[in-house]
């Protein structure tokens, strides 16, 4: 499967002072995209109630210079599926032009909220299936 194209909306807020893309409000597209990546899977409802997950790390390579139009795609896939997390890419996209290519690692909860729980069987399967190449400069980590 691979990377899912997700169109995302940009809002009036999404612009910096030069009509281009805020690169602080990247970080919400990112988001925006994840939930709606995930929320389009089945199996992974694990990953949108109960505990959730958090963020524990965020990167990104701004590559371009984006700039504000109705809307741009970004495009999600797993680079890595480890023991307790989970790391997605996000690739920013307009006019073909690649705007920024970050990773995101996701480390869902135990019930009790506060502490890592190990990845399931289901979820790892879905994820699988959404297995794309690692982001270049990246490596692979340990789990």
């Amino acid at each position: 499967m691979g990377f899912t194209d997700i169109p995302v909306a940009l809002r009036w807020s999404d612009q910096d002072a030069n009509g281009h893309l805020n690169n602080a409000r990247i970080v919400t597209l990112l988001e925006e995209s994840r939930v709606r990546w995930v929320r389009a899977h089945t199996g992974l409802d694990s990953f949108r109630g109960g505990a959730g997950t958090v963020v524990a790390s965020l990167t990104v390579d701004y590559l371009a210079q984006g700039e504000y139009v109705p809307e741009m795609v970004v495009r999600v896939g797993v680079e890595r599926i480890g023991t307790k997390s989970v790391d997605v890419r996000h690739v920013g996209v307009q006019g073909g032009t690649t705007v920024f290519d970050a990773t995101t690692v996701l480390v869902p909860l135990a019930d009790d909220g506060r502490s890592a729980r190990a990845v399931t069987a289901e979820e790892r399967d879905v994820f699988s299936a959404c297995l794309v190449e690692t982001r270049p400069g990246r490596g692979r980590r340990g789990a």
